[in-house]
């Protein structure tokens, strides 16, 4: 009986995964279970319209990273910072102040995970950051952290 695959199960399919399995295993394993159902034609088209909007999902996401990362691209983000005796920063400058930083002054939403700084960000000065908005998609950012 040919299946398709709700569920990734160990040693039959993975999710989405249309196959030919035994008959009783799908009758009284996988179906009871709901991780399977019968491959009709109604079941296949509901499979193919999942995919196609997964994949239209995926690809509005590339486009707006690299949207994002044309807008950012050989910028340079200013962060006001406050300081104590010898310019050191109370603290110290995140990735999340970046993140908040780039959506203040270019429009940008970034997940604090998605930045990376070259090292720590506790005294006045520039520094390098690298930004991964999708997986092959980053750009490098300028970080000029100034006194209040």
């Amino acid at each position: 009986m040919k299946v398709i695959f709700l569920q990734d199960v160990k040693g039959s399919g993975k999710k989405g995964e249309v196959k030919n399995v035994a008959d009783g295993y799908a009758r009284n394993m996988l179906i009871p279970k709901k991780l399977a159902v019968k491959a009709n034609a109604q079941n296949l088209s509901d499979l193919e319209g999942k995919k196609a909007s997964a994949q239209h999902k995926i690809d509005m996401e590339k486009k707006e990273a690299a949207e994002y990362a044309a807008k950012v691209k050989g910028q340079k983000v200013v962060i006001k910072a406050k300081a104590g005796s010898n310019d050191r920063l109370f603290g110290s400058v995140t990735a999340g102040n970046i993140a908040d930083a780039l959506d203040k002054q270019f429009g940008v939403k970034v997940d604090k995970k998605k930045i990376s700084l070259s090292s720590d960000i506790k005294n006045f000065g520039s520094y390098n950051a690298v930004i991964k908005f999708y997986a092959g998609i980053s750009e490098k950012i300028d970080v000029e952290v100034i006194s209040e």
